[in-house]
């Protein structure tokens, strides 16, 4: 199976990799320094007119598509060989409950390579995989973190907490605040549903819940605005 991804920046970032690209579009006339790396890299190049570009791909593609094979994700005991690998002392994780706008992965995986996450652990089921806009939006960042894909987020849960992890859930109702974080642990943050927040048994399997105070008429934040927030708070308070 392949995906397209669409862009400069995503593009871009897949060019300067070692990763396998199939095929390249690209507008007539456009991306001259992209075009230059397409052909260094003896990538077969298909050149079309704007009108023939926009009637094949849609979205905002800015001139360029480059089909590679999918993304492949890691298993749970791949993520752990690696953790142990790089003998990083409190590695970060997110883990993404439920969460099935593609821009809001795109947007959780840019913030997160920027902050140093080690890795975003998502279920097989009921949520968004990797796809050409989640690519996009993330702006080239999926090529520099780890995705581990899991059967079932509570079984995980557990096998993180027998490795040391911290397990912190988000909660509008939670009593402590994101501030509040213990951040010199191994550390795992869940992220939860656009709508619904994350579900009754990952909170129960939660070693404790924190939320993030708004005194705005708005309930509640962006799935991604929230994980952002906090990322970049356990990157401030590890800094200190």
């Amino acid at each position: 199976m392949s995906i397209n991804i669409f862009g400069k920046n995503s593009c871009r970032e897949v060019l300067l990799t070692e990763r396998v690209v199939n095929q390249a579009f690209v507008i007539k006339n456009s991306n001259p320094d992209l075009h230059d790396l397409l052909v260094k890299k003896h990538i077969p190049i298909t050149t079309l007119d704007k009108d023939a570009f926009d009637s094949r791909f849609f979205g905002h593609h800015q001139g360029i598509v480059l089909e590679i094979e999918e993304y492949s994700t890691l298993t749970f005991a791949e993520m752990e060989k690696k953790i142990l690998d790089s003998k990083i002392k409190n590695p970060l994780l997110i883990m993404l409950d439920g969460i099935e706008d593609p821009h809001n992965f795109g947007a959780i995986i840019r913030s997160a390579e920027a902050g140093g996450v080690f890795g975003i652990i998502i279920p097989k089921n009921r949520s968004v995989g990797i796809t050409g806009t989640v690519a996009k939006v993330a702006s080239g960042a999926l090529e520099h973190i780890n995705i581990i894909e899991v059967t079932n987020l509570n079984q995980t849960i557990i096998k993180l907490k027998q490795l040391g992890f911290w397990i912190v859930g988000t909660d509008m109702a939670a009593p402590k605040r994101y501030d509040e974080v213990t951040v010199d642990v191994p550390l795992c943050i869940i992220i939860g549903n656009e709508g619904k927040g994350i579900s009754r048994l990952v909170k129960e399997n939660a070693d404790y819940t924190v939320k993030i105070p708004m005194v705005g008429k708005t309930n509640s934040l962006n799935a991604s605005v929230s994980a952002g927030i906090i990322i970049f708070e356990v990157l401030r308070k590890r800094a200190r």
